[in-house]
């Protein structure tokens, strides 16, 4: 046995049609060649993979161990050959054949649906995961994906980095609490209400965090949520006070008109959105995914934004692209 030799696909095609009804005469017929041909075929598999893959003694013929196995695998084997050629073509005309997708969370829940939607149009199959930053750029570098957005830089060989947006953090509070203009005023409130936090794992958790040290600011960790739509929820219902960025407002949309929002200055900290993927592949996959993204952002996000109020939108900036980034 050959261990490294490829399998023959015409053999492996004459194999598949024997098992399917195992019958060598009626896989003659239905390929069109003669039985001695189908015979010689199968021999020449069993020769390659040094075991026999049919039970000739019996009648019918049954299947080995070896022959199912290869049955099962090889039918997935050759349903891939049998597409290759139309994938080949659809690449040619800038349709890609699939594509696997990271997306952050606050980005999935606000953005992904019309982004989701453009991609659609030029990909066969699309596979989308959301999740935290650190997770999903784990699977970039496993290749587990072919694009991400998330909240993180990334600095690994080969990937490309481009910044989509910054949006800036504010404080959100019960509509019936205080105005928060600045650290004093935070430490007034802490003093009054607790704080919900991001999770601690999340990127998110830790800018809140780092802002709060900042300007003396440690209030107790009473009240951690995972995601923006139950913090914003949590808020509205009179729990807390938390600090928060326009998107993860726009993630829990339907409790926003019950919180109020107040810019910070003092807090001085923002987030970006960052797009990762493999530099060059999938050609001009890359810009064509940022500009997706921003038209999304300007066209649909700014509008959502404002409806809630006009000042979150003063609060995003969405970039250009940096060939050089």
């Amino acid at each position: 046995m050959q261990e490294n030799r490829p399998i023959d696909m015409q053999a492996l095609r004459v194999f598949l049609a024997t098992a399917q009804d195992c019958n060598m005469s009626k896989a003659a017929v239905r390929l069109g060649i003669t039985q001695s041909a189908v015979s010689q075929s199968v021999r020449m598999l069993e020769d390659s993979f040094g075991t026999p893959l049919l039970n000739r003694s019996a009648r019918p013929l049954t299947l080995t161990a070896a022959g199912m196995a290869l049955f099962n695998r090889g039918r997935v084997l050759m349903e891939e050959a049998l597409t290759l050629r139309g994938v080949v073509i659809e690449a040619a005309q800038g349709i890609k054949p699939s594509l696997r997708v990271g997306l952050v969370d606050s980005f999935a829940a606000t953005c992904g649906t019309a982004f989701v939607r453009q991609l659609l149009r030029n990909t066969a199959q699309l596979s989308v995961r959301s999740g935290l930053s650190p997770n999903l750029g784990e699977a970039l570098s496993r290749r587990e994906l072919d694009l991400v957005i998330s909240s993180r830089s990334l600095d690994l060989e080969g990937m490309a980095n481009r910044t989509l947006m910054t949006e800036k953090f504010f404080l959100i509070a019960p509509k019936e609490a205080p105005v928060c203009r600045s650290a004093a005023d935070i430490a007034a409130l802490a003093r009054a209400l607790p704080i919900v936090r991001f999770n601690q794992q999340s990127h998110l958790g830790e800018q809140v965090d780092s802002a709060l040290r900042r300007v003396g600011l440690n209030p107790p960790r009473r009240l951690e949520v995972e995601t923006a739509d139950t913090l914003t929820s949590m808020v509205a219902g009179g729990l807390g006070w938390a600090v928060t960025t326009p998107l993860c407002l726009l993630q829990g949309a339907r409790s926003a008109p019950a919180v109020r929002q107040d810019f910070v200055a003092d807090l001085n900290v923002e987030r970006k959105l960052y797009l990762h993927f493999r530099k060059g592949e999938y050609g001009s996959l890359g810009r064509e995914t940022f500009d997706t993204v921003c038209h999304v952002l300007e066209s649909q996000t700014k509008a959502e934004l404002k409806a809630i109020n006009p000042i979150l939108c003063n609060l995003i900036e969405i970039h250009s692209w940096s060939e050089d980034a």
